[in-house]
C-alpha cells in the first residue's frame, strides 16, 4: 500500500537531498522553469528543451502534495513508482527510440480512486472495504495512458463510492482521505464525486486528472474549482475496470487546468476495450479521423448556434452577480459570431430534474447493484464480493466509515432491487421518453450545436441520455467560489464542443490559480 503517511515525508526529504547535490544536475534550470500552471505544451517544450525533466516535475507534485494535501485532502495514495516511471520517460526522451511521443509523455496524472490500477496503488472508491483488493488487470483508460507514456502519480480521493452510498454525506468525503476541501474557498463546497481529481488541478497538485461521471461528477467539481471538465458521450472512453454505478450513464473523462490539455487526454483515452465492448464499439463510430487536437481552434465560435435555456437554468435575479456574469459572456460568444437562440424550453425539465419522477433512481439502484456485484465477483482478492457484503463491512467498522454519522441508506436500498424487473424496464422506457421529446427534440429542432448553462445543473439533462458536456471556468462568487459554463450537446459531438469550450475559453481566460497563502492556514 502506498499511503499519503508512509510515502509523502520520504518523498519531501528525498527531493530536497537530491536538489543539494549533483544527482540534481538540471536543479537551477528545473527552480527556473514555472511549473505551476503549466500546460502540457509548455511541459513538453521543456524537456524538448532540456528545461525539465519528468523526474523533476514529479518531485515538484510530490512536494506540492506534501504541502497541501493535510489541508486539501484531495489526495489517498501516491505511486510509489512514479519516479521511476518518470525517469524511464526521461531515458525514453534522451534515446529518442521513441519518437514521435505522445503528447502525455511523461506527464503526471492523478486517477479517481475508483479507476483501477494493477500496480502497487489500491483502488477502493475511497472505502476501507476494499483496501488491500487487488484488481485482475488495469482499467482500460489507464491501459491507454500507460501506452501514451503518462506517469501514475497517484490516486485523488473522491466522494465514497461516488456519491452512491449516502445523501447525508457531504461532497468530497470519503474514510479515506477525510473531507476534500474547495481550494479557493476552504469552507465551501468542492461538489462531487470527482472532487480530488478537480482540487489536485485546481491547486497545482498534478498536471491533469481523471474523473468519473453518472450524473455530474465530472462537470460540477470542475465548475466549483474553476478547472476544465470534458464529460463524454458514454461509451466514447472504457469503463472497463472502474467501480461501477450505471453502465447506462457512467463516463470516464479528463479534469485539467485547461481545455487543450483536456483534450490531449481525452485524444489518449478515447476507443474500444474487449472488457467494455458493447458501448465502445457502438461510441467508437464519433472518434474523429485524426482524433480531437484538431478541433482546438480560436475562431470555434464562428456560426455555432447555441441554445439558452432560461426556465430553470438562467432565472438570475436583476442586479445579481452570476446575471451580469452570464450576460457579460453572452455578449462575448456574440462578438466572436456565435448565433444565440434564448429563451428556449427543454419539454418536461421538472420532471427530468426529479431523479424519482424520472425514473433515473430506480433504474440507477438497479443498476448500481448488477454491476457492482459483477466488479467485486472479477477482483482477484477482496474484503468484500458483493454490495451485502461491503453492508455488513460498513456495520462491523462503523466508527471507521462514519455510518453513525451519513448512513449507507443508499446502499440498503439498492441491495433491496431485484434486477432489471418490470418497474425498472419502465423507468428505462420513461428516460428515453423525456430524452428523445425533451433534448434531443429542442436541440434538433432549433438546429443547435450545445445548450449553454451556468454551472453544473444541465447535469442530469446530459446524464440520462449518455450526452456529452464540457464545463469551462466563467468566473467567482462574491466568495471567491468559481463556476464554470457548460455546453453540452448530442452523442458524438465532441468536436463541436471542443471548438466551442476552447474558443470561449481563449476568449475570457477566466481561471485563476487559487492563493496559496489561504491553503496553508
Amino acid at each position: 500500500m502506498a499511503s499519503i503517511s508512509s510515502h509523502l515525508p520520504l518523498s519531501a526529504v528525498v527531493l530536497t537531498l537530491l536538489c543539494a547535490s549533483s544527482l540534481c544536475p538540471h536543479a537551477t534550470k528545473a527552480q527556473k522553469f514555472p511549473m505551476r500552471e503549466a500546460t502540457i505544451e509548455d511541459l513538453q517544450a521543456a524537456f524538448r528543451q532540456n528545461e525539465l525533466s519528468s523526474k523533476q516535475l514529479v518531485e515538484f507534485y510530490l512536494k506540492q502534495i506534501d504541502k497541501l494535501n493535510p489541508v486539501l485532502r484531495s489526495v489517498i495514495e501516491v505511486n510509489p513508482d512514479a519516479l521511476q516511471q518518470a525517469e524511464e520517460a526521461d531515458r525514453e526522451r534522451r534515446s529518442k527510440k521513441c519518437s514521435p511521443l505522445s503528447g502525455l509523455h511523461g506527464i503526471p496524472i492523478l486517477l479517481k480512486d475508483n479507476i483501477a490500477t494493477k500496480d502497487k496503488l489500491n483502488t477502493t472508491a475511497g472505502s476501507y472495504a476494499l483496501l488491500g483488493s487487488v484488481v485482475p488487470r488495469d482499467a482500460g483508460v489507464v491501459k491507454r495512458l500507460r501506452k501514451a507514456g503518462a506517469v501514475i502519480l497517484g490516486k485523488a480521493s473522491l466522494s465514497e463510492w461516488a456519491h452512491f452510498r449516502s445523501n447525508h454525506a457531504p461532497s468530497g468525503w470519503c474514510a479515506r482521505s477525510g473531507q476534500g476541501r474547495n481550494p479557493y474557498n476552504l469552507s465551501a463546497d468542492p461538489c462531487g464525486s470527482s472532487s480530488g481529481s478537480a482540487i489536485s488541478v485546481a491547486a497545482n497538485m498534478v498536471s491533469v486528472s481523471l474523473g468519473t461521471e453518472t450524473d455530474g461528477s465530472i462537470l460540477c467539481p470542475s465548475s466549483y474549482n474553476s478547472v476544465v471538465g470534458i464529460k463524454p458521450t458514454v461509451g466514447l472512453t472504457s469503463r472497463a475496470g472502474v467501480v461501477p454505478i450505471s453502465p447506462k450513464q457512467d463516463t470516464i473523462g479528463p479534469i485539467c487546468r485547461t481545455v487543450a490539455d483536456a483534450v490531449q487526454v481525452l485524444h489518449a483515452i478515447v476507443g474500444f476495450d474487449e472488457y467494455d465492448a458493447e458501448a465502445t464499439k457502438e461510441a467508437s463510430k464519433y472518434i474523429p479521423v485524426n482524433g480531437y487536437l484538431q478541433f482546438l481552434k480560436l475562431d470555434g465560435l464562428k456560426g455555432k448556434r447555441l441554445g439558452i435555456v432560461r426556465n430553470p437554468f438562467a432565472n438570475f435575479p436583476d442586479g445579481s452577480l452570476l446575471g451580469l456574469k452570464f450576460k457579460r459572456h453572452l455578449q462575448t460568444l456574440r462578438q466572436r459570431g456565435t448565433v444565440l437562440l434564448d429563451n428556449l424550453e427543454i419539454a418536461n425539465i421538472s420532471t427530468i430534474l426529479d431523479s424519482s419522477s424520472s425514473g433515473e433512481w430506480i433504474a440507477l439502484l438497479a443498476e448500481f447493484k448488477l454491476s457492482l456485484d459483477s466488479y467485486l465477483k472479477e477482483l482477484l482478492v477482496s474484503p468484500v464480493r458483493s454490495l451485502k457484503d461491503v453492508i455488513a463491512f460498513n456495520e462491523k467498522f462503523a466508527h471507521e466509515e462514519m455510518i453513525k454519522e451519513y448512513g449507507q441508506e443508499i446502499f440498503i436500498d439498492a441491495e433491496a432491487t431485484d434486477g432489471v424487473d418490470a418497474e425498472v424496464k419502465k423507468a428505462f422506457s420513461k428516460l428515453k421518453k423525456l430524452t428523445r421529446e425533451g433534448f434531443e427534440k429542442t436541440m434538433m429542432e432549433n438546429e443547435l450545436d450545445a445548450i449553454l448553462t451556468l454551472g453544473s445543473d444541465f447535469a442530469t439533462v446530459l446524464a440520462i441520455g449518455g450526452f456529452p458536456g464540457i464545463s469551462v471556468p466563467a468566473g467567482y462568487d462574491k466568495d471567491g467560489v468559481p463556476f464554470g459554463m457548460c455546453f453540452g450537446g448530442l452523442r458524438g459531438s465532441e468536436p463541436k464542443l471542443i471548438e466551442i469550450a476552447y474558443a470561449f475559453e481563449q476568449a475570457t481566460k477566466i481561471r485563476k490559480p487559487p492563493v496559496e497563502l489561504h491553503l496553508s492556514t
